[in-house]
Order: C-alpha cells, then structure tokens, then sequence
C-alpha cells in the first residue's frame, strides 16, 4: 500500500514538473551549441545589469556548415532587435564573431542571415542563400564603412533584412539590406558567439537588448 501511494506521488510530480514552464535566459527562450563545437558555449544573463554573457567557441560561421554557440527565441512576422555587443579581452583570433542572428532551423547547414562583429572591428552583413550552400565572399556580404561599431540594430520587413549600425554614443545608421526568400516562417532569431578556433572560447557581453516585434 506504501509503495502504490509513493508511485502515485512521483507520478503527481513528474505532471507537475511537466506543466512548469521552461527555464528562460532574460528574453531568450534557449541556448545551444550549434554545430557541436569542440569546446563547450554558454549563455547567461544578469538580471540586475541587464546584461547577457556569452561564451563560445566554433571553427567558424561560414562555407557549408557552421559552429556558434547560440541564444534564442522564435518569432514570427516582422521585427527589429538592437543591441550593444562588446567583446571580453583582447581574443585569439580577428575574426571572431558577435552579434545578431535570423536562422531557419538549429541545423549546422542551415540557411541564415547574421549581423557580425568581428573582433578586428569589421561589421558585416552575410546569409546563406538556402541550406547547405556555401556562403560565398563578398557576394553573399554586405559590408559596413564604420569600424569598431558598439550598437547593432537588424529589421526584418517581409522577406527584406536590414542592418544598421552604430559607434559607442552615436547614431545608428543604415548599412544595407537584403532579401531572404527561404527565410519563412517562425524564425530562430537571437545572440551568437563564435571564436573562429575551435581551441578556443571566447567571451562578450551583450547590453541593452530589445526585441520589437510587428510595425
């Protein structure tokens, strides 16, 4: 008789647990490795700074397939998000990457469109064009003349992305757009970091993040 009650018990808290909504990272719903990085990545956010601390590795964001370690939610429809993205130290690689990223699925191969700053100080918008392609230099880039940008802004309008940048203080401005066609549907859209060395994890932090969603 015991032991039924006690099963009935641990049956009544495995539902509850169950129905107890997910663990969220600040606006984010999840972090993951993407690509399984040699290194482990994380995510985490300070709800007192309002800041969010990422940490991750990954080969790189680029040819075929990619390795990042990711925070995100999905949306659907129109959008715009903007944040301040600072590097932690001075890193092991200039083409380590931060910032922004719209993704179809969590496929290592999968099409996406990303706002990238590299630790060199080069902000670039780049995508690939559908699953699996190669991304290809510089037409699948659009490139920013301003260096060392701290505020990173991407607006999505239909299939139509557009990125717009800003240095520390000042004023965003528009870099350029572009149009995914298979971008569809609700979208994985969130904060990444890759270290461009798969021996290494580096580390940013991410402030004033803002998620507007509809016109």
């Amino acid at each position: 008789m015991r032991i039924h009650k006690l099963s009935l018990l641990i049956l009544m808290g495995l539902a509850v647990l169950s129905f107890m909504p997910a663990k969220t990272i600040g606006v984010f719903k999840e972090s993951v490795d993407v690509g399984k990085p040699k290194l482990t990545g994380s995510a985490q956010y300070d709800k007192k700074t309002k800041e969010y601390r990422l940490k991750g590795s990954g080969y790189n964001i680029w040819f075929e397939r990619d390795e990042f370690q990711y925070l995100f939610k999905k949306i659907s429809g129109d959008f715009t998000v903007t944040a301040d993205f600072e590097f932690v130290g001075t890193g092991t690689d200039p083409h380590r990457k931060v910032g922004w990223m719209i993704r179809e699925s969590l496929d290592d191969n999968a099409s996406h469109i990303s706002a990238v700053a590299h630790g060199d100080g080069l902000t670039v918008l780049q995508w690939r064009v559908k699953k699996g392609m190669a991304m290809r230099d510089p037409e699948d880039e659009i490139f920013s003349q301003e260096k060392q940008t701290y505020t990173i802004q991407v607006e999505r309008k239909g299939n139509e992305y557009t990125m717009r940048v800003a240095p520390k203080g000042g004023t965003l401005q528009t870099v350029g757009s572009h149009t995914m066609e298979n971008l569809t549907g609700p979208l994985l859209v969130g904060l990444y970091i890759c270290s461009h060395n798969p021996e290494k994890v580096e580390e940013a932090i991410v402030r004033n993040v803002q998620i507007v969603q509809g016109k």
